[in-house]
């Protein structure tokens, strides 16, 4: 797996790199807290989360399966060279196992709290459905050769995807609804801290190898880092300069905002 050149850039990498985990990890309980305290889904959008659970659940294959397979790791190393490091760390699985359970937490919330006349759009679950049938047909493309490696770049592409789209759902319902009530600006800015600190943790291994491959050789973790951090600047200006949360009692009864008819999709059915 490659040997580090610099102990002072080893202690960095790992330091950086729980320390995304543990802001990336935390991240995911502001909103599950707050959607206890309220009651109440209203205004968090059902189409981010189930998109999210694909993204997450790509990225846990990509991450488990280059992470423990042996045979994974020899393509890895076949194609991009036996003294390049495996671009993937334990706190990188370690984030994923713990994404997919807390985002699967967040959607139990779904089906207990109050939604109003919210639901995942049509077009939610024709994107779902496409890339699990696509990563399908990827599955048996790879069977014949063994391409395992490509198979599960496959996923990390999808996840890569789901990075970039996940997000336009949850932006676009706020600027509707003029508010963010409901989406929780502790995930956000817990996500910025974790994205800032992924990415200074890839510049300490680029930097000790006297090599960026692992930039381009994982290229989804790259993409993982600089989308969410423009995401969470975006939703950072909403929440505190276009749409400053006013003092007002939150209700855990059905409220104005639950059957807000700006509370909709991109392609016009009800988004959340």
């Amino acid at each position: 797996m490659g040997s580090w050149n610099s102990s002072a850039l080893e202690i960095a990498y790992q330091v950086l790199g729980w320390a995304a985990f543990a802001s990336w990890s935390i991240s995911f309980y502001p909103q599950v807290i707050l959607n206890f305290r309220r009651k109440s889904v209203v205004g968090l959008n059902f189409d981010f989360l189930l998109l999210n659970l694909t993204k997450h659940s790509s990225y846990l294959i990509y991450n488990a399966s280059l992470f423990f397979s042996p045979l994974v790791q020899r393509q890895y190393h076949e194609k991009y060279g036996f003294g390049e490091m495996i671009p993937v760390a334990a706190n990188d699985v370690a984030f994923s196992i713990h994404a997919v359970l807390l985002t699967i937490c967040t959607l139990f919330q779904v089906f207990i709290y109050e939604r109003g006349s919210q639901k995942v759009s049509r077009t939610c679950i024709a994107i779902t459905c496409t890339v699990w049938v696509s990563a399908a047909v990827c599955f048996f493309i790879a069977l014949p050769n063994h391409s395992w490696l490509w198979l599960v770049s496959v996923f990390n592409t999808i996840q890569v995807i789901m990075t970039v789209i996940k997000y336009i759902p949850q932006a676009v319902m706020n600027f509707g609804r003029k508010s963010t009530v409901g989406w929780s600006i502790g995930n956000i800015l817990l996500d910025l801290l974790g994205g800032v600190t992924n990415y200074s943790q890839m510049v300490m291994q680029s930097l000790d190898q006297g090599s960026w491959v692992n930039f381009y050789g994982n290229i989804g973790k790259t993409m993982l880092s600089l989308v969410s951090i423009f995401f969470d600047l975006l939703f950072i200006f909403q929440h505190y300069v276009l749409y400053p949360l006013k003092k007002e009692k939150v209700s855990t009864k059905v409220d104005s905002e639950s059957t807000d008819p700006l509370l909709t999709s991109v392609d016009g059915s009800q988004a959340v």
